[in-house]
C-alpha cells in the first residue's frame, strides 16, 4: 500500500512541475459529508448513513483549462453496520477520525464551472465502534487505505466550493467478530473554500 502511494504521489508531483504555474491559490478549506461502510457479507450489510465532517487546506495550481488541487485534510466520518440474526437486528455505529490527503485533477468550464477527480490516501488517526460488539473480537481497521474522488466545482469570487463523491479502491477491514467481510467507507462531500490569495 505504501508503495502504491509513493508512486502516486511521484506520478502527480511530476505532472504538478509540468502544469504551467499561471494560477496559484491556498487557503483554508472545510466542509461536512454523509458516508456509510459498504459491507460484502450475508449477516452484515449497510446501515444508516453518518454526517461526518472535514477541515484543512487547499492548494490549486495550473493553467487557464487544466489544475491540480492537493488538499490535506483532518476528517471524521463513519457510518452503520447491520446484523442480522433470523428476527433480530443489531445495529452498531463506526465513527473514524482519518487525515486525507486527496490530489485532484480539474478542468475548468469556463469561469465558474470545474469538473475534478483523482486519488485520496487516507490515514486512519483512531476508530471507535459500538460498544455492543466490545466482548467480540473488533473489526481490524487499516491504518492506511487508497481511495478515490470524483465531482464538480464552482469559483465564484474567492470561493471555491466543491461536491464530490468518494469511494474505496481497498477493503477498510476484513473481518468483524471474526467473520469474514469486506468493508469499505463510502461519501458524499460538500466543501467550501477561501482562496486567501
Amino acid at each position: 500500500m505504501k508503495k502504491l502511494l509513493a508512486l502516486f504521489a511521484f506520478s502527480f508531483f511530476g505532472l504538478c512541475t509540468q502544469l504551467t504555474a499561471q494560477d496559484f491559490s491556498i487557503g483554508p478549506k472545510l466542509g461536512v459529508s454523509q458516508g456509510n461502510i459498504s459491507v460484502s457479507n450475508g449477516e452484515y450489510e449497510s446501515g444508516s448513513s453518518k454526517l461526518g465532517y472535514h477541515i484543512g487546506a487547499f492548494v490549486r495550481m495550473g493553467g487557464n483549462a487544466l489544475y491540480l488541487q492537493p488538499e490535506v485534510l483532518y476528517v471524521n466520518t463513519g457510518g452503520e453496520i447491520t446484523k442480522t440474526n433470523g428476527a433480530d437486528e443489531q445495529k452498531f455505529e463506526a465513527s473514524f477520525n482519518r487525515l486525507d490527503i486527496p490530489v485532484m485533477l480539474g478542468f475548468k468550464l469556463g469561469n465558474i464551472f470545474r469538473i475534478q477527480g483523482g486519488p485520496v490516501g487516507s490515514f486512519l488517526l483512531n476508530s471507535k465502534f459500538s460498544e455492543e460488539l466490545q466482548s467480540d473480537p473488533m473489526p481490524d481497521y487499516k491504518k492506511s487505505t487508497l481511495g478515490y474522488q470524483a465531482g464538480i466545482g464552482l469559483d465564484i469570487a474567492n470561493m471555491i466550493i466543491d461536491l464530490k463523491y468518494e469511494g474505496s479502491l481497498s477493503k477498510q477491514a476484513e473481518s468483524i467478530a471474526g467473520l469474514e467481510t469486506d468493508q469499505r467507507q463510502n461519501q458524499l462531500i460538500l466543501s467550501l473554500g477561501l482562496r486567501l490569495f
